[in-house]
């Protein structure tokens, strides 16, 4: 069961330096979602851009994801065409999973499988844009993993199960991050 919650715990930081490499100096903005139907980026603009991947890693603040996708051997794979949708927890959102599991980031990377597990139950195959966020309001959408994330739109706040968006469409050239304050965990 340890070996388990920190293979998830580095696939969620996986996720977050996913996400924290938008080129922004603060990459996780507090964001509403009339603020999430604003934030497009054109598509003229995300051909400059570099992969999830190669976003995540320019940031430099999130050496634990990339290291868990490369542990989780999903680097090509968010490196490829996509286009795909991640919802990436922040370092924050990892390092409390981290102190409520009692376990090192080293220790999370160890267990690939659940690792894997973790990690793509944060990814959509599509891109999901905010704009398309908002209105999907106490539905479902299936990830990578098989699994499906539950949306909640409540006035301005928008969540992924229990995880608070907190900044959206951080643009990549194969997809779109949005940044969320907790790892989702996949059921089971």
């Amino acid at each position: 069961m340890k070996s388990r919650m920190i293979r998830v715990l580095a696939a969620l930081l996986a996720l977050s330096l996913l996400a924290a490499s938008c080129g922004d100096d603060d990459p996780v903005e507090s964001s509403t979602a009339d603020d999430m139907a604003e934030d497009d980026m054109a598509g003229d603009d995300m051909a400059e851009l570099g992969t999830i991947v190669d976003v995540a890693v320019a940031n430099g603040s999130f050496t634990i994801l990339v290291a868990a996708a490369q542990a989780a051997g999903l680097v090509d794979t968010l490196s490829g065409d996509g286009p795909f949708t991640v919802f990436a927890p922040t370092d924050d959102a990892f390092a409390d999973l981290l102190e409520v599991l009692g376990v090192t980031a080293e220790e999370l990377l160890a267990d690939t499988e659940l690792l894997t597990a973790v990690l793509t139950y944060h990814v959509i195959a599509g891109e999901v844009p905010s704009t398309t966020v908002v209105t999907l309001d106490g539905q479902t959408a299936a990830t990578v993993n098989g699994a499906d994330v539950t949306i909640s739109v409540e006035g301005e706040a928008v969540q992924v199960n229990e995880a608070n968006v907190v900044a959206v469409d951080v643009a990549a050239s194969n997809g779109i991050i949005h940044v969320i304050d907790s790892v989702l965990l996949p059921p089971g």
